[in-house]
């Protein structure tokens, strides 16, 4: 786990989950911990365990999709020396690890049906049995569980055991995406932005120019957090001059003109259709709009921000990729009182 992240923000739906993390740790139940990629999963299962009286015991992790499936019960519960082939010697599982500490099973929802039922047995007896052997063993484990799915749909599909999801979800406590965790991502940018500035040695933070801060809270983030901090740090990384705010943003790190291009489809196969990111689709609400010459102007100037930012201010290079004449971009930077301190 990163020890480096704190917990950042301000929002009620961000906070609220914290609180309900600092009450759920002192139990000694069984937490799930529900929330999409990048929103902080991990650290929820540390604080659980940190503000838990087993705080000086082990936190033993093991993420459930990163084995095959012939690996998680051996890992999960060990095994005996010759129990299968390759198994040479005697291995305790992490069940055995984490005793009188936590376990923090991530990316439950890929756990087999299998697994899932001696993972039963364990949590409601608090016993495992190693793979070969005939003895059970007596273990005091804490669980904690993750995951990003829909697990009582599953459960209603007959993908996920019933009885297991009943025992794990004691308490369950699901996180919010950053989209709606309002001011937040301001918070969050700054934070990692001033960070990654100390790590470059920069002696001031410059911030961010508007048009960026208005791009970074206008952008959807389905990497919640973990994008977020990739977004700012690349760009602070790539932004040359400390002095002057940052004027540019990439989201899509893979975004190219030489990128590789997708190989074509069949004939027999038509593509199918494209689905726009939302990040591209936003714009001005149109049923707002009052003032049309007002309005064209605003999104004029906010695309030229935009061009300027992320070619530094190179204005010659910044009308070639607007398809303008050099005299016609100079004409639009002074009719919008634009500054390379914007």
């Amino acid at each position: 786990m990163e020890r480096e992240n704190q917990f950042i923000g301000q929002s009620g739906a961000f906070l609220d989950a914290v609180e309900r993390t600092s009450r759920a740790a002192p139990m000694r139940r069984p937490v799930l911990v529900i929330g999409e990629r990048g929103t902080g999963k991990e650290l929820i299962a540390e604080r659980l365990h940190r503000l838990s009286t087993r705080w000086g015991e082990p936190l033993v992790t093991m993420n459930c999709a990163a084995l095959p499936e012939t690996l998680i019960e051996a890992e999960l519960f060990g095994h005996e020396a010759g129990a299968f082939t390759g198994a040479t010697k005697q291995r305790v599982g992490r069940f055995e690890e984490a005793d009188k500490g936590t376990l923090f099973l991530d990316e439950l929802g890929t756990l087999s049906m299998g697994a899932q039922e001696r993972l039963l047995r364990a949590v409601e007896y608090g016993e495992v049995t190693r793979i070969g052997s005939s003895r059970p063993l007596r273990v005091d484990v804490r669980i904690v569980a993750a995951t990003n799915e829909d697990l009582p749909a599953k459960a209603a599909r007959g993908d996920f055991r019933l009885d297991l999801l009943d025992r794990l979800s004691f308490e369950v406590i699901t996180l919010p995406p950053l989209r709606v965790r309002e001011g937040d991502i301001g918070v969050l940018a700054e934070y990692f932005g001033r960070r990654m500035g100390a790590e470059l040695g920069w002696e001031v933070w410059p911030g961010f120019a508007e048009h960026v801060a208005q791009e970074l809270e206008n952008h959807q983030w389905p990497g919640n957090v973990r994008e977020l901090r990739n977004v700012v740090e690349r760009a602070v990384y790539r932004w040359d001059n400390w002095d002057t705010p940052i004027g540019h943003v990439q989201f899509d790190p893979f975004d190219s003109p030489w990128k590789p291009a997708a190989p074509p489809l069949p004939k027999s196969q038509s593509a199918p259709a494209q689905a726009v990111p939302a990040s591209a689709t936003t714009g001005p609400d149109l049923d707002a709009i009052d003032d049309l010459r007002n309005a064209v102007d605003e999104h004029e100037k906010t695309i030229i921000e935009h061009a300027l930012g992320k070619h530094r201010w190179n204005q010659r290079q910044t009308a070639k990729a607007l398809g303008l004449s050099y005299d016609q971009l100079r004409h639009a930077i002074k009719k919008h009182g634009l500054t390379d301190d914007d």
